[in-house]
């Protein structure tokens, strides 16, 4: 599992450098601190994103990697070296935004080479890399055409061969896929990534879409009111989040409150179940030790009836393409999430089971749901009760 904090020197323990290395970053504007001691490292030829809703403060740490925003304070070393201290065009960095700044009046050809004519490099050596960079992206023989003769899909592409004709050891991408529709996005994550692996440069990912953060990145930050809330693998993140906004934020979860008393035992929802997790260092064996309790909607198995089970009436059900998504009120007024390949009936009483390692143990934090919460919205659920009756 990856750490908490991302820390560290050179190398870490899989090998490779951290390229990159952020320490106690802090930046406000005017009285609104949108970073908050950020600390972490990226590792060279990672795929890292930052992940979280809009004004968690991701674009801004992007921005002030690139040179565009300066920090507060802080540090954020490059190789070892202050990165702060050196302009934004000398840094070893490309940026690609959503909006990707191309120049209308110009040609595919002219927009990737623009920096190389700045650079005065051969015309020689500018088309062959031009013609390296186009190929990379799968533009071969767009060359010749108009911005707006282009695609969404093939202007993102036109972005990224700008930003690695240069070379840069980091790519940074803010939001590159937000302009793109639903089809053209998902062909664009599994590009991004295989363009990431053949290329062996770093990017650094912003998004607010948890999909593509999953879909595509070695590591996740997770950021909320600019603060760092975990860090790990998608596996990590989505198997064994931290508190109940990572686990609310990344996919569907019913989030419970629950007491233990001992290792491998969790009570909830009015009953004890066994499950994988020891309690927590700072909790007595014996005592009453509040915590958060995840099970995710595709763990839940839909039953008959049993005392053993906990048992409910379906308030709703909608189909959503590869399973079905149901809503189940239990007999303590909590509602459960459920997501099963099986339709069952509105009215219909059922019971609801899972294996131990289906639930996941979080610590309270400010993020805890009330009881009866349960991690989903009790008000969007009867709405959609009223709705089917």
């Amino acid at each position: 599992m990856e750490e908490e904090v991302k820390k560290g020197t050179l190398p870490d323990k899989t090998g490779r450098e951290h390229i990159i290395e952020i320490k106690n970053l802090n930046k406000s504007f005017e009285d609104n601190r949108v970073l908050k001691d950020i600390t972490f490292y990226i590792r060279n030829n990672e795929f890292i994103t930052l992940l979280g809703p809009s004004g968690c403060g991701k674009s801004t740490t992007l921005r002030i990697i690139a040179g565009f925003e300066t920090a507060d304070s802080g540090e954020v070393t490059f190789e070892g070296e202050n990165l702060l201290k050196v302009p934004a065009h000398k840094r070893h960095i490309n940026t690609v935004f959503q909006r990707y700044a191309l120049f209308p009046h110009l040609n595919v050809f002219d927009n990737v080479a623009f920096g190389l004519h700045l650079k005065k490099v051969p015309e020689k050596e500018v088309k062959e890399r031009v013609s390296k960079a186009l190929a990379t992206v799968g533009l071969e023989g767009y060359e010749k055409r108009y911005i707006d003769q282009l695609s969404g899909g093939q202007m993102q592409r036109v972005a990224i061969a700008r930003a690695i004709i240069n070379k840069p050891r980091v790519l940074l991408l803010d939001e590159p896929l937000g302009a793109l529709d639903l089809k053209m996005r998902k062909e664009m994550q599994i590009e991004l990534k295989q363009m990431q692996r053949e290329l062996g440069i770093t990017f650094v990912y912003v998004t607010h879409d948890q999909e593509e953060a999953l879909t595509m990145s070695d590591t996740i930050i997770v950021m909320k009111d600019g603060i760092i809330q975990q860090i790990g693998t998608p596996i990590d993140i989505y198997n064994e989040p931290k508190n109940a906004y990572v686990a609310d934020f990344i996919g569907e979860s019913n989030i419970i409150p629950g007491t233990m008393k001992k290792d491998f035992e969790v009570t909830f929802a009015g009953s004890t179940f066994e499950c994988v997790d020891k309690l927590f260092p700072e909790m007595e064996q014996g005592k009453v030790n509040k915590v958060d309790v995840v099970v995710r909607p595709e763990d839940i198995y839909v039953k008959e009836e049993n005392e053993d089970y906990i048992n409910g009436s379906v308030v709703s059900i909608v189909f959503k393409g590869v399973h079905y998504e149901i809503m189940v009120e239990d007999d303590n007024g909590a509602m459960w999430m459920i997501h099963d390949v099986d339709p069952v009936k509105l009215g219909q009483r059922v019971g609801l089971t899972f294996d131990p390692d289906d639930i996941h143990i979080m610590r309270k934090s400010q993020f805890s749901p009330v009881p009866g919460g349960f991690g989903v919205n009790v008000d969007e659920a009867e709405e959609s009760k009223e709705e089917q009756q």
